[in-house]
């Protein structure tokens, strides 16, 4: 199996998480917690004046109070009342963290904070993994929503919805009614309810059960079936999430999951009908879906659905403007697409035809040759053994060429034929695609090419054409293809005249959008091409110009086509790296379909968008005729505003063992690779730290954050690779455009390396982009809001030295001003209102409103403000006397 070489890259630096789950047991319910904490364990506690001090936290074994020791400070002091807990954070979310100048080797996933007293002081701690940190996190919220009623804990866990449902299930499979059930029975049942799990691994925790409790049969009680069931199919990540959005319930009604799906999932125009029918949809109880809440199998299952999907529903229609020029969009095309193995000895096969038009593919190549019997075929011109009919080709294409897109699609004509069969080319062609080829003239009073929309379902050829102003039914014409470049490249003979081809009239006449012209230079193109001609540039021409000139061959692609094709040297058909030519507007790369690897998932990933019809719009900054724009900006692209990409990489889910791998047994240390593909300031990459020996569900609880110069044209790669291989490490991939994301919680379906969606394996995320940078690292946020008029950076105006256009865009210079201001100032004001609510800079507007809400309700439920409207702005009066702290929220928020 191929390597996939962008792994290469990823460092070989093994960071290893030691503790994926802090005990044996997972944590399956709130009892968990509890339990966890009441045995206790080691949290560091840090200080405002920078120190940091290793100490032991238990609970009560009454839940009425946190201890720690060792501690100078006497018994009572080193501990806090459960009672006195106003809200617990997750994340370096306080002015303690914010301050420490050690903060930063802090991981944000480890770190959180009690809030409690009057004053709203706060006890911050770090916890030695995420895991452990969301259990203190999930079990204190538990106890501090439930500490305004007596509760016995230990009892709750059986008298949950979710156990109720389970009895049923087992009740109904319980045919004989003895309550107890054969061991096959049991892991049939829960393979049914959960066919992601492997049948070997129920069996064992039947068996861990039965060890235990010390029996001597293997039947299965009821008891038993519900833990042996709560215990596989809990995953803790989406537990400890189900309680934070519960508002510490085990389960969701309406209104959270309305509030979740607009403040975390960025839904708009969500009803609390819509909510119910979800619920109704995914809950697996009949209680449940009677009462109105989802439970955490419902809510998995949920968060699994396509309605969950990272991929915004809104690209898989068009949603691009497909009026404008040709030139003005990216369009899918393939290389050789006769081929479905290397450029050397591959045989031509129809099925590379097929293949690459149901991928919406929108140019495809033709090599066609002089055949037996005065009719044509194609075949690889080094290795003629299996050429195909010319005659079939066309029938299959024009059988398929509309079949994943309506937009015109274009054949690349590679012409080797005597002129006698070029007329039979000519026949079938005309025959066989009839009205659809598009033979008009072009308009020489036109500027631009016509658009995708006006040439819907028309076929396009491109190829050389016989001067317009010779009356000649046929002549010579110079062959600049790239079987040329590649002998030219073997004699080593640059010099040697390019070869003359005999071309007859009505081949010649086929040919009317993409004349096919040799290149020279810009100066000569941009003088002399007419804009229904094309060039085709070698991928080494092609690298060359777009460094020694990427602002001309983004200006040039304004108004003409350009088509890169791989280089002669890649025998192997390997693909060179689209990104780099796309970054220069070029529309036209040609990859090699039959090669998989991470330059094909880019360019499969790339052509997702816009509904998948084989047609991209090019960013605006490539568009306009007054726009500058060279991809080798160092930073902020002039014009497009940066934004911040937020990554939590949380779990994932029954990954495989990689395809090549030749060691025995099932056992991975998977981690995972995050690129970012885009214009070179924004190439990076990150990687998780390895989960040891863990296929099924690995916690990688880690974050990340990449500022994007041009959203418009980066991409992201999520690539899951294995520490512990001999031979392959690659286990999956997904790759996806920026403008396609869907914010909040999302399960990535993972692809193979061949491009297959695999079935149940995918990847927990979170996702958030916000527009401001500096939005993650503590102290430059604090400073950021400090930032004084001098040091920003205002739009420069330059003079054109035409006085009137100076002298009117003169005026603009005050405004814009104001207006950088005013935005600046309102992002200024968002930081401090999300740091005095303790929330963490990805968060929204909303989530600061609801956090702020419910703080503002007194211990007997009656609001501490009222809301009254000044000047058309919704303003909150404080009703009486309000602790300092909330008074510094409030007047955060009459700034904002």
């Amino acid at each position: 199996v191929p390597q996939d070489p962008s792994n290469q890259k990823c460092g070989r630096k093994k960071t290893v998480s030691f503790s994926s789950m802090p005990s044996e047991k997972k944590i399956s319910s709130a009892s968990d917690c509890i339990s966890f904490m009441q045995a206790g364990c080691e949290l560091k506690k840090v200080r405002p004046n920078s120190r940091i001090y290793n100490r032991f936290f238990t609970l009560d074994p009454d839940l009425q109070a946190l201890r720690w020791e060792p501690s100078k400070k006497d018994l009572e002091k080193a501990k806090l009342d459960i009672s006195a807990i106003k809200e617990i954070r997750l994340g370096k979310n306080t002015e303690t963290f914010r301050n420490n100048g050690l903060a930063d080797q802090i991981s944000e996933d480890c770190a959180l904070s009690v809030i409690h007293g009057e004053n709203y002081e706060s006890l911050d701690l770090v916890a030695n993994s995420a895991d452990v940190a969301n259990i203190w996190v999930s079990g204190l919220r538990y106890l501090v929503s439930r500490s305004k009623q007596p509760l016995d804990l230990m009892e709750s866990s059986h008298n949950t919805p979710r156990f109720a449902w389970l009895k049923t299930v087992f009740e109904a499979a319980d045919i004989d009614g003895n309550g107890i059930m054969l061991e096959d029975t049991s892991v049939e049942l829960i393979k049914k309810l959960n066919p992601t799990l492997k049948e070997s691994k129920i069996r064992l925790k039947f068996k861990e059960i039965q060890k235990s409790k010390e029996k001597l049969t293997t039947r299965v009680t009821k008891e038993e079936f519900c833990e042996a069931f709560s215990e596989l199919c809990t995953r803790p990540e989406v537990y400890f999430l189900l309680v934070q959005i519960s508002k510490n319930k085990e389960y969701l009604d309406a209104n959270d999951l309305m509030l979740f799906l607009e403040a975390e999932q960025g839904v708009t125009h969500i009803t609390e009908e819509m909510c119910l029918d979800i619920i109704r949809r995914y809950e697996l109880s009949q209680e449940g879906r009677l009462k109105g809440f989802l439970a955490i199998d419902g809510f998995t299952q949920y968060l699994l659905s396509p309605e969950c999907d990272i991929f915004d529903p809104e690209h898989k229609k068009i949603v691009q403007d497909m009026t404008q020029p040709l030139s003005h969009y990216y369009i899918n095309a393939s290389h050789n697409t006769y081929l479905i193995e290397d450029q050397l000895r591959g045989p031509a096969d129809i099925n590379g035809y097929v293949r690459a038009l149901k991928m919406s593919c929108r140019s495809i190549e033709l090599d066609v040759c002089d055949g037996p019997d005065n009719e044509p075929i194609i075949c690889n011109r080094n290795n003629m053994t299996s050429p195909l009919a010319f005659q079939n080709v066309i029938e299959v294409i024009n059988k398929l060429a509309f079949f994943a897109s309506e937009y015109p699609l274009i054949l690349c004509l590679g012409n080797h034929c005597s002129v006698q069969q070029q007329k039979v080319v000519v026949q079938h062609m005309k025959r066989i695609f009839g009205n659809k080829l598009y033979t008009e003239t072009p308009l020489s009073s036109e500027v631009y090419l016509p658009s995708p929309e006006k040439l819907k379902m028309k076929i396009i050829v491109k190829g050389k054409k016989l001067p317009c102003d010779q009356d000649i039914l046929e002549g010579e014409v110079t062959d600049e293809d790239e079987e040329a470049e590649i002998s030219r490249r073997l004699s080593e003979d640059f010099s040697r005249e390019p070869k003359l081809i005999w071309l007859c009239r009505e081949l010649s006449d086929l040919v009317s959008l993409c004349k096919s012209v040799q290149y020279k230079d810009f100066e000569t193109s941009m003088k002399a091409q007419n804009y229904w001609e094309m060039c085709s540039f070698s991928e080494a021409e092609a690298s060359r110009i777009a460094n020694e000139y990427p602002e001309d061959f983004v200006n040039y692609n304004k108004k003409f086509l350009s088509r890169v094709y791989p280089s002669a040297m890649r025998i192997d058909s390997s693909n060179l790296n689209p990104q780099d030519f796309w970054n220069c507007g070029c529309q036209i790369v040609a990859m090699n379909y039959q090669t998989p690897g991470p330059m094909m998932d880019l360019h499969t990933g790339w052509f997702l968008q816009n509904g998948g019809c084989g047609y991209v719009l090019r960013p605006s900054v490539m568009r306009d005729e007054v726009s500058y724009f060279s991809a080798n900006t160092k930073g902020i692209v002039p014009g497009v505003s940066p934004q911040v990409l937020h990554v939590k990489i949380i779990s994932g889910q029954n990954f495989p063992k990689p395809k090549g791998a030749c060691a025995k047994g099932d056992v991975i240390d998977p981690y995972v690779c995050i690129e970012i593909h885009g214009i070179p300031a924004d190439c990076t990459e990150q990687r998780t730290k390895t989960v040891q020996q863990n296929s099924d569900n690995p916690i990688f609880d880690e974050s990340f954050e990449f500022q994007i110069n041009l959203p418009e044209l980066a991409m992201i790669r999520f690539v899951v690779l294995d520490d512990d291989y001999i031979g392959d490490e690659f286990i999956g991939q997904y790759t996806i455009p920026l403008e396609c994301l869907q914010p909040g919680y999302r399960h990535i379906p993972l692809r193979s390396f061949v491009g297959d969606i695999m079935e149940h394996v995918t990847l927990f995320v979170h996702i958030a982009i916000t527009n401001r940078s500096g939005g993650g690292k503590a102290q430059k946020r604090s400073l950021s809001v400090r930032i004084g008029k001098k040091t920003r950076e205002y739009t420069m105006l330059r003079n054109t030295g035409l006085k009137t256009i100076d002298d009117i865009f003169k005026l603009a210079v005050h405004p814009l001003r104001e207006a950088t201001d005013m935005r600046e100032n309102m992002q200024n004001a968002m930081v401090s209102v999300k740091e005095l609510c303790g929330l963490p800079p990805i968060a929204s507007l909303k989530q600061c409103i609801l956090t702020l809400s419910s703080r503002l309700l007194s211990s007997d439920n009656t609001p501490s403000v009222t809301l009254c409207m000044k000047d058309a702005f919704p303003y909150l009066e404080p009703l009486g006397t309000m602790p300092d702290v909330q008074k510094r929220v409030l007047a955060a928020y009459d700034l904002v």
